[in-house]
C-alpha cells in the first residue's frame, strides 16, 4: 500500500481510501482529503514532518502519522 508519506516531493497522485476511523478520519475529510482528488506534493520538513501538500487549490500541511492513513496510488 503506497501512502501520502510515500510520494516525493513535486510529485503528484489521487488519493485511493483514507484508513483509520473516528475524529482524526473525519477531520482529514474535513480539509478536503476525500476519495479520488488530486493533491501535489510542496515540501517536506528537514526531519519529515510535516508535509506540505496542495489540494482542491490551497496548502495544506499535515503529520506523518495523517499521511500514513491517506492510501494513493
Amino acid at each position: 500500500m503506497k501512502t501520502l508519506g510515500d510520494v516525493a516531493v513535486g510529485g503528484s497522485s489521487t488519493i485511493i481510501k483514507l484508513h483509520g476511523s473516528g475524529a482524526l478520519r473525519r477531520h482529514l475529510m474535513d480539509m478536503g482529503l476525500i476519495k479520488g482528488t488530486p493533491f501535489n506534493v510542496v515540501k517536506v520538513a528537514p526531519l519529515g514532518d510535516p508535509i506540505e501538500i496542495t489540494v482542491r487549490g490551497y496548502e495544506l500541511s499535515i503529520r506523518k502519522e495523517e499521511a500514513a492513513i491517506v492510501e494513493v496510488e
